[in-house]
């Protein structure tokens, strides 16, 4: 299949490009924050992770220290080596391939993949939103902090606003039972109730441990099997492992097993 025809490709470019454009808005705020253009670029060149970035700035915006933000800023990105973990058992990238794939592997590269069953179309969805949105962001982070001071304050912009409003469209669709919502509830009350009383930085640090108490609390509530995930909304979109294993010439829309023409229990399809 030419990659044009590609449902998987058109939906990766799509991405891509409403992705890439508010890398202005980081642009723009990372110079007002204190950073210089080439301070910016590195960040989005060698970190690329939106919500690492806006973390790092927002923390160093506000006067917090280096450990702070750096903090804040590898918190959010464990969440990659997560998603790293699964396209790794679903794509199997071998070679110089492994390196280039942990660069891309972001929020919007691994919804891609994961939302197809056929593995061929899987790699053309995160190839293309993965690189289609490392070079759009790059674009727009340098045109972001190149315009700066051109902008003005980004706040009469709303590019403040652009990435809250990103990452909420992101997480919303995955909260899809009352024990998630409850959660992130929580942390938002503990957010702002931490803000007055502790440096920049260290709320996010404060919510996440208060997340993190609340899933230890409540490991014994769900089989051994998929702690945390039965039932409560946020369960994986595929099953990596036997999409893997069906690679040896079973279609990947059947379980292995399964009768021609009947479609597979459990695992998400072509979303």
């Amino acid at each position: 299949m030419r990659l044009r025809d590609s449902p998987a490709a058109k939906i990766g470019a799509s991405i891509a490009i409403a992705t890439g454009l508010y890398g202005i808005s980081f642009g723009a705020l990372s110079v007002a924050s204190g950073l210089d253009f080439w301070q910016t670029m590195a960040l989005s060149l060698l970190l690329f992770s939106g919500g690492s970035q806006f973390a790092f700035i927002g923390v160093v915006a506000g006067g917090g220290t280096g450990l702070a933000a750096m903090s804040a800023s590898a918190l959010l990105g464990i969440r990659n080596g997560v998603y790293g973990m699964q396209l790794n058992a679903l794509m199997r990238p071998t070679g110089w391939r492994r390196f280039a794939a942990a660069q891309v592997t972001i929020d919007e590269s691994t919804a891609t993949a994961t939302g197809q069953s056929d593995p061929a179309e899987q790699r053309r969805g995160f190839w293309v939103a993965g690189l289609g949105i490392y070079l759009l962001w790059n674009v727009f982070t340098a045109a972001g902090a190149f315009l700066g001071d051109a902008l003005g304050d980004p706040k009469q912009w709303g590019l403040d606003g652009a990435a809250v409003a990103a990452f909420l469209g992101l997480l919303w669709p995955r909260i899809r039972a009352f024990q998630p919502a409850a959660i992130a509830a929580v942390c938002a009350v503990v957010t702002l109730l931490a803000v007055p009383f502790v440096a920049p930085g260290v709320p996010i640090l404060v919510a996440a441990l208060v997340a993190g108490l609340i899933g230890w609390f409540r490991r014994g509530g769900t089989p051994g099997h998929a702690p945390g995930h039965v039932g409560d909304g946020m369960e994986p979109d595929i099953e990596p492992y036997r999409h893997a294993a069906n690679r040896g010439g079973e279609s990947d829309g059947l379980a292995a097993g399964a009768p021609a023409g009947k479609p597979a229990g459990g695992a998400g399809g072509a979303q």
